[in-house]
């Protein structure tokens, strides 16, 4: 019979000498980036798209078939059929931004720790499969990790058990808080490994942990805005990502999770560097468009589709105080007639248009 797994606390002893390559690489290929972001007029026009991505990889991981398309559209026409599985998928994608962007609130209250995760597990709960497993409260219960429909004794990993909950979080806290580990993304990359192995809520401690990464390479200053995601990373090389965090479990073999999340952060690093400088020439060419078109609107109409690269008009409507609904209809055409926008509805009513070069570009 499995026992539920015997967590050692935090820090755990871990030989720089075999990570060196994969440490300066990271630290490098980060730094390249929190450059760039530091050059640009304003990163933050481009955390919506990018953010709605790493939660469509993270939201993937865990068996949503929701694309990023489809959240798009989803949020553009004010889609609501609760009943609707593929619903239920874009909901928890919107819920993982959702909880996001309030961990960038949350942040400048108070340090990452217990409370912290719990209010971003109320978040990402919220309204979709799973707001019955207790969201925003720790488990009270025994869980196993295992195959749909497997019994205990089958489970891949059993976590702790749930009375030894209080002192493993608490240690986790003190441990991402501190100041002792010598490299900030090795720290990072162990205290995501462990919030795993606590396994502390019922159900959502995969995106949980996932959405802390972008969040405490924030919160340790490695980045002036959290617009690295390594979700996608993680999906596609998912089985490697299990298994070497099972390394851990089951051999205490840091180096090889170590040295996986060090590359994660590498090449997530150089692909957004890539996506950043592109959407930059991208905005930059169109904006070249819109000085013939005459209108006070065309540039906040074109910082609306970078946020929202598929709108609607009532979307527009709402987001864009034009002065009169014939002067959206006019920019509208306008932007068609450039081939900026696409039409992708065919009707008369509420048309809805897709900003096709800037999803390409997330592609």
């Amino acid at each position: 019979m499995k026992r539920p797994h015997i967590l050692p606390l935090l820090p755990p002893k871990i030989d720089y000498s075999q990570l060196i390559k994969e440490i300066g690489d990271a630290n490098r290929a980060i730094g390249e980036l929190k450059g760039l972001l530091a050059r640009l007029p304003n990163p933050s026009l481009l955390t919506t798209p990018l953010l709605t991505k790493e939660a469509v990889a993270s939201s993937k991981i865990e068996g949503t078939q929701a694309t990023i398309e489809e959240v798009f559209i989803y949020e553009a026409e004010g889609k609501n059929t609760e009943r609707d599985s593929r619903e239920q998928d874009i909901r928890e994608i919107i819920n993982y931004r959702i909880a996001i962007q309030d961990a960038l609130e949350l942040i400048k209250k108070r340090p990452v720790g217990e409370n912290f995760i719990k209010q971003l597990h109320s978040t990402l709960l919220n309204s979709v499969r799973g707001e019955n497993k207790d969201r925003g409260n720790f488990r009270r219960i025994p869980v196993f990790i295992g195959k749909p429909g497997a019994k205990m004794e089958d489970a891949i990993y059993i976590p702790p058990n749930a009375n030894e909950l209080p002192n493993l979080l608490s240690n986790w806290e003190r441990y991402v808080n501190s100041e002792n580990e010598p490299d900030p993304i090795v720290q990072i990359a162990i205290a995501h490994y462990q919030l795993e192995a606590i396994h502390p809520f019922l159900d959502g401690n995969g995106r949980i942990g996932r959405l802390l990464i972008p969040i405490m390479l924030y919160y340790r200053n490695l980045l002036t805005h959290p617009i690295l995601y390594v979700s996608e990373f993680f999906e596609n090389n998912r089985e490697e990502y299990y298994y070497n965090l099972r390394q851990v479990d089951e051999k205490e073999d840091w180096i090889s999770w170590i040295r996986y999340f060090l590359n994660s952060i590498t090449v997530q690093s150089l692909d957004t560097q890539k996506k950043v400088l592109n959407m930059y020439a991208l905005y930059s060419d169109v904006k070249e468009k819109l000085v013939s078109f005459n209108s006070q609107y065309a540039v906040p109409l074109l910082d609306i589709i970078f946020a929202q690269p598929i709108v609607s008009v009532s979307f527009i409507k709402e987001k864009l105080p034009a002065n009169s609904k014939q002067t959206i209809y006019n920019l509208l055409e306008k932007f068609e007639n450039e081939k900026i926008l696409e039409e992708i509805t065919k009707s008369k009513r509420n048309k809805t248009y897709v900003f096709r070069e800037l999803l390409e570009i997330m592609k």
